[in-house]
């Protein structure tokens, strides 16, 4: 413990929320300092790294044969483990970045946001990822859990509070008391299966193949969980199936809603059924705060009005909704105590 205190006042310890669609960083007295897409573009051959980050998402759906772009977490966990490792590696890097004086910067430790439903398979890669990476030591704790505790909830306190947390792979709804998560769903829908969603509708109703960016923000730009007072339109261009050349057309939010709605229908329900079996005593607590949203995903034009006409309870959006996890992380790391608490455990370094 004392080599441990002392490594980490010349180390970064930091936090990371590893995310299916963006990775967070999180460094001790700094802040956050790296916001990047989990996208990595790499030589098929040689599995020579070309690009991480924003560079290699610009890369998607362009690339020639012998390069291929991969998103190394699917569904919150990871997919691709030399990917994911590469990520890692490279931001550890970059605010490792040995000076003159300090020639060889001790490892940092690290903690890192994983989904509440992954296996303890799943919990493993992402620990070794992070090893493998360069940490000294790698901590995991379950993303709800951090969320509250970058949101700032008393997760400590024998109150209840409801969180939902909508990421790009998965939804997570937990009901937190008394530094426990006392009911979990870990949903493997959120922001991704909104995107096919869109790819999917535009192909069947219009014949128009898109691609996963251009789905993407169409989801930001006319999505929504809710009508709008006022619709909105955009020129969509794709290929069209019929022809298989190129074709432009306009399509209104509503529209969009409409596509995305099967989706947004099932988290809802799932939220539902989390508070129906949540003890009373709980309920209470949730109705006196109100729902909280966080994730992403969680900014949907509309879903918090949707949500709380449906549960009938209060709802808020987070501020900086995006940045709950790693914040949960970072704060961790600066309460020796409070990250043996929620830390998860069980067979882990």
């Amino acid at each position: 413990m004392i080599f441990d205190s002392l490594f980490s006042l010349i180390s970064h310890d930091v936090g990371i929320d590893l995310g299916t669609s963006n990775t967070l960083v999180w460094v001790k007295e700094k802040g956050i300092v790296i916001r990047e897409p989990s996208v990595v573009a790499r030589h098929k051959k040689t599995k020579e790294i070309l690009a991480i980050g924003s560079q290699a998402k610009k890369m998607i759906g362009k690339t020639p044969e012998m390069i291929e772009t991969i998103r190394p977490l699917k569904d919150g966990v990871i997919a691709d483990f030399d990917a994911a490792e590469a990520i890692l590696k490279k931001y550890i890097e970059e605010i490792h970045q040995s000076g003159p004086l300090f020639p060889r910067i001790p490892k940092p430790r690290m903690v890192i946001g994983i989904p509440s439903g992954v296996t303890e398979v799943e919990r493993k890669a992402v620990q070794d990822a992070a090893l493998s990476a360069g940490a000294r030591k790698a901590y995991l704790i379950e993303e709800p859990m951090a969320a509250a505790i970058g949101i700032g909830l008393p997760i400590e306190k024998p109150e209840g509070a409801l969180l939902v947390d909508i990421g790009g792979g998965t939804t997570e709804i937990a009901v937190i008391s008394l530094g426990g998560i006392v009911i979990e769903r870990c949903l493997r829908i959120a922001g991704d299966e909104m995107d096919e969603a869109v790819i999917t509708y535009m192909r069947l109703k219009y014949s128009l193949l898109l691609g996963e960016a251009t789905a993407e923000e169409i989801k930001i730009q006319l999505g929504s969980a809710y009508s709008r007072e006022r619709i909105r339109e955009m020129i969509v261009r794709g290929r069209g199936l019929e022809t298989g050349l190129p074709k432009s057309l306009k399509i209104g939010s509503e529209e969009i809603r409409e596509a995305i709605s099967p989706v947004v229908r099932q988290i809802v329900d799932q939220i539902s059924e989390v508070i129906e079996e949540t003890p009373p005593e709980l309920v209470a607590d949730i109705i006196a705060r109100g729902i909280t949203l966080c994730g992403g995903g969680s900014q949907l034009v509309g879903l918090d009005k949707l949500i709380a006409e449906e549960t009938k309870m209060p709802v808020w959006l987070a501020d900086n909704p995006m940045n709950a996890v790693v914040r949960g992380c970072g704060k961790v790391l600066e309460d020796e105590s409070l990250l043996k608490k929620v830390r998860v455990t069980g067979g882990l370094r």
